[in-house]
């Protein structure tokens, strides 16, 4: 089996993989200004996605740009969460260098639609696939890819441990070639019910002492999850943004929720924002808990209700995932600024980073390789993946980091 690494590679952003030359897994992009995209060219003849997130469907469309129409294999909610980002890009993007595709080109995305559950094999390109439950987000998965001579897993991004939202994986095909991914393999993460009832007991506070709290997050997965701990702890809040659209679509899914009617509780629980009228303005200075896109504040409502609270300590920006260098989340996490109206500001109002991490940390990271000490490991998607395969080399695996452009046989 032939690999070429067009993105992904000691980076976390851009997930691009191809196999012996005709089949593709996942096609994302970078979170930066302006975004990142794989590289070099590529015209696979199917195309698997591991799940809905920018950094491994957020260059999709671009694939059907020219005369190639290759199909599309993903589970229901990525497929429909890939629609999703790819309108979304357009909006913020369309028409610019910035963005590799057009309206057309997401249009077409339904003419090479394929979907797959969990468990079903199918042929892609001349490979046998197979998906299995990730535990990432919702229809987030672990790709099995069969040639008739080597089984690799694709790890996509996955979680061992359960949320509310859902289970964490379990399944460990049998593999002769793990591709892993490595974002929290220098982390170990707290305790989920620590970081719960840190959460609650900050937001609680803030809103007793006449703050608001402003909890930036992802709007696939992480949206939800911070709904279903509000409602847990009989938190009163809003949600504003793309999470409102992805909320609706993932519970259109519940085989693929651990609790569909805790989150459907959810929904009931919160106050869906409609941003008519000057609403954001009078919600944010109102006492309240609004959670919205976008998670790193690239964007998003996020950036409407922010100015609102920043000059004040009394109130409280809640950051509740991971922050990518480079963007403005990062920055205010790292020099207390970040750009508001278009201008670098200081934000005196207390910023905290919760980690409601939807990714394996050190240990279950280790936790699930030990099921394939006999295979070969690639270690993708992470800020240190060199430093994490030279520790499992260490332990006895077969390990080695791949770099962008990297050609391999395994």
């Amino acid at each position: 089996m032939n690999l070429q690494f067009l993105g992904g590679a000691g980076e976390v952003g851009r997930s691009a993989i191809v196999v012996n030359d005709r089949l593709l897994l996942d096609y994302g992009s970078l979170t930066a200004t302006p975004p990142q995209y794989p590289v070099g060219d590529v015209a696979p003849d199917a195309v698997v996605v591991s799940h809905g997130h920018l950094d491994h469907v957020g260059a999709i469309p671009a694939l059907l740009s020219g005369t190639n129409r290759p199909e599309i294999h993903w589970t229901p909610p990525t497929a429909r969460l890939a629609a999703v980002l790819a309108r979304d890009t357009l909006n913020l993007h369309g028409g610019t260098l910035a963005c590799p595709f057009t309206e057309t080109d997401v249009m077409r995305m339904s003419e090479v639609d394929r979907r797959h559950g969990y468990g079903e094999s199918f042929e892609a390109a001349g490979h046998e696939v197979t998906f299995f439950n990730a535990g990432h987000i919702p229809g987030s998965a672990h790709v099995l890819v069969d040639d008739g001579e080597t089984r690799l897993l694709y790890t996509g991004d996955f979680h061992t441990d359960d949320t509310r939202l859902l289970s964490g994986t379990t399944d460990r095909p049998d593999a002769d070639v793990v591709l892993c991914e490595s974002t929290y393999a220098d982390t170990t993460h707290e305790d989920r019910k620590s970081v719960e009832s840190r959460f609650a007991q900050q937001v609680k506070s803030t809103i007793w002492e006449g703050g608001s709290v402003v909890v930036p997050a992802f709007a696939i997965g992480r949206t939800q999850e911070v709904l279903m701990v509000c409602a847990a702890h009989d938190i009163d809040c809003y949600v504003d943004g793309m999470g409102v659209e992805v909320l609706s679509i993932v519970r259109d899914h519940p085989e693929f929720l651990r609790d569909p009617d805790a989150l459907a509780h959810a929904k009931r629980h919160a106050r869906i924002v409609t941003g008519r009228d000057g609403q954001r303005k009078r919600i944010a200075n109102g006492n309240n808990v609004i959670v919205t896109t976008a998670g790193m504040l690239s964007g998003g409502p996020a950036m409407t209700y922010i100015p609102e609270i920043s000059t004040h300590p009394k109130h409280r920006i809640a950051l509740t995932g991971y922050q990518v260098e480079g963007t403005p989340g990062r920055e205010l996490l790292e020099t207390g600024r970040c750009e508001l109206n278009g201008t670098i500001q200081p934000v005196s109002a207390q910023v905290d980073l919760f980690d409601f991490s939807a990714h394996a940390d050190r240990d279950g990271l280790r936790s699930f390789l030990a099921s394939y000490e006999d295979a070969t490991v690639l270690v993708n998607h992470g800020d240190s993946t060199d430093r994490f395969a030279e520790t499992l080399r260490v332990d006895g695996y077969d390990a080695r980091a791949p770099s962008i452009g990297d050609r391999m046989r395994v």
